[in-house]
């Protein structure tokens, strides 16, 4: 159990290390993302990561049954210490260096996916069904504060040599390698069989197809403030739609097919997979959410700058951590003893609640509040995370984990993914209904031109947050060394101090706030709902019964 919690650590920490870190990294390598064409690298260092392991992980997980789960697993370790080394090395600089670092990052991902498609599968095949509830408890709460403690680690390393943040891996992943060739032991089933390529192919086609339509859909397009109606979002997402379409028609007619489809005629696996979509596609975005909210909003307006921002958003998420490692190992220890429907379903009732409240705060908020519900937020998820993990993996057949595992991992990131389109579309939308008009007059009371006001105005307002999430004063971004240079020095002081942006974008943000809010609190409780079709706890011990004993998966 710690050779694998270590290696989920290790992943989801990286997975969010460089969102905190990024101002550091582009200014390391000279290269500015906010400018007009270099948006591909801000997108592709936040997401690229999310869609490697969500494209990935079900081949993998397939991989795993059929040649080892031990072996895939202990391969995923060398693979992503290689790659954060060469991270850690980057020696160059500007467009060469953003590519290096994308391309580096995905197959740090490759590994993270070995890692993450067989993790839930060696636990399985290691626990006792009784003890399982528990062990899943632990490597949850990892997971789930791993993206978290990530925010933290970024801010406290990048200040130092950005460098670092791949670095920190690379010994603990020297580690995570040796002992585990050493001490894990290959206790699953083995079933050699054909790799399906067709079924792999379509499917990897599909999911980066969609994933990409919707990580440009966010950007804007010729004078729209988001890209929706662009031929390449609608083409992408298009033609990812029809790819799995023929992805699903494939893996009906192949003799091995890699995605188990009969695994869906499984009610507590098919109840649960659902409820971990559902409960991922609520949260997956409120990280950023949160951390603009904080950025952009709450830090300055206590007087913070800009570029110290990042690093204090992380210690401000603190709470959220500590309410997940709580939760998730006591969570998953009762729901070995009571089953898992309880705990999972009351996990999203409590954070469908969790987030009414956060709706209740104003903008500028007293943080012992705000951070009291993040720490009941936080024991919320991890209830539900690990009791509805626990419950997935109890369903499934053995020599099935490895691919159930895959797949219960593709639909938790790819929801996430999924998640932060659907987030910063709603919180576009919600500062495109006022903050045009705010800006511009607010702009004009402080002297600054009409013409470098109205230029302002229009910008996107995607412009606006990405600037704020980075650690740039956003209005120093908007109006650039140009529109401020006329100004009088009491006009500049006020316009780039920490409360001037604050001020002028809190009820415009708040209003996207609460649109995004609002999903997440629907999907939430429809994640509660799908967690309790699954049955009580002898209902999934029935329903596994003929699926174990007959042949009829295969």
């Amino acid at each position: 159990m710690f050779i694998v919690t270590l290696g989920m650590l290790m992943a989801t920490i990286d997975s969010s290390i460089v969102l905190i870190a990024m101002p550091a990294i582009f200014r390391g390598i000279g290269l500015d993302p906010l400018q007009s064409g270099n948006s591909f690298y801000l997108l592709w260092m936040i997401l690229g990561f999310l869609v490697v392991t969500s494209v990935l992980v079900v081949s993998l997980g397939r991989l795993g049954d059929m040649y080892g789960r031990v072996r895939i697993y202990n391969a995923g370790f060398a693979v992503f210490t290689l790659f954060s080394a060469a991270l850690s090395i980057t020696w160059m600089h500007g467009h060469a260096a953003g590519l290096w670092l994308i391309i580096m990052r995905l197959f740090q991902a490759l590994g993270a996916a070995m890692l993450m498609a067989n993790s839930s599968a060696i636990l399985t095949d290691a626990f006792p069904r009784h003890q399982r509830g528990l062990a899943m408890g632990v490597n949850q709460a990892a997971a789930f504060s791993g993206t978290f403690i990530g925010l933290i680690v970024g801010g406290l390393l990048a200040p130092f040599d950005w460098h670092l943040i791949f670095l920190v891996s690379v010994p603990v992943g020297l580690v995570g390698t040796v002992w585990g060739y050493l001490a894990l032991r290959e206790l699953g089933e083995r079933h050699r069989a054909h790799v399906d390529w067709l079924g792999n192919t379509t499917f990897a086609l599909g999911m980066v197809l969609i994933m990409v339509g919707l990580t440009y859909g966010i950007e804007p397009y010729r004078g729209h403030t988001m890209g929706w109606t662009s031929p390449l979002v609608l083409g992408c997402v298009g033609a990812g739609v029809t790819t799995m379409f023929a992805f699903a028609v494939i893996e009906r007619r192949v003799e091995v097919p890699m995605f188990r489809l009969q695994l869906f005629k499984i009610r507590p696996f098919t109840a649960g997979i659902s409820a971990s979509f559902l409960a991922a596609l609520s949260r997956g975005g409120l990280m950023f959410m949160l951390i603009i909210w904080l950025q952009g909003v709450w830090l300055p307006l206590h007087g913070m700058s800009f570029e110290r921002t990042p690093l204090w958003a992380g210690v401000a998420m603190i709470p959220l951590t500590a309410g997940m490692l709580i939760s998730g190992p006591l969570s998953g220890y009762l729901s070995d003893r009571f089953g898992a429907r309880p705990f999972a379903s009351g996990g999203m009732i409590g954070t469908a609640m969790c987030f009414g409240l956060l709706e209740t705060l104003p903008v500028d908020f007293h943080y012992w509040v705000f951070g009291l519900l993040l720490f009941l937020t936080g024991l919320s998820m991890a209830a539900f995370g690990s009791p509805n993990r626990a419950g997935v993996m109890n369903a499934l057949p053995a020599e099935h984990r490895g691919a159930g595992s895959g797949m219960y991992t593709t639909f938790q990131n790819s929801a996430q993914v999924f998640s932060i389109g659907l987030f910063f579309t709603l919180l576009i939308a919600g500062l495109s209904s006022s903050l045009s008009s705010h800006l511009y007059s607010g702009l004009l009371a402080h002297g600054v031109s009409a013409a470098a006001a109205t230029h302002a105005s229009h910008l996107p307002p995607i412009a606006t947050l990405f600037a704020a999430f980075l650690g740039v004063n956003p209005i120093e971004h908007l109006l650039g060394p140009s529109g401020l240079a006329h100004l009088s020095l009491v006009q500049r002081r006020e316009l780039i101090g920490p409360s001037f942006f604050p001020t002028l974008i809190g009820s415009s943000f708040r209003t996207g706030l609460h649109a995004a809010l609002d999903f997440a609190i629907v999907a939430s409780l429809l994640a509660a709902g799908a967690s309790w079709v699954r049955g009580a706890r002898e209902d999934a011990r029935d329903d596994l019964e003929p699926v174990t004993v007959s042949a009829s998966i295969d």
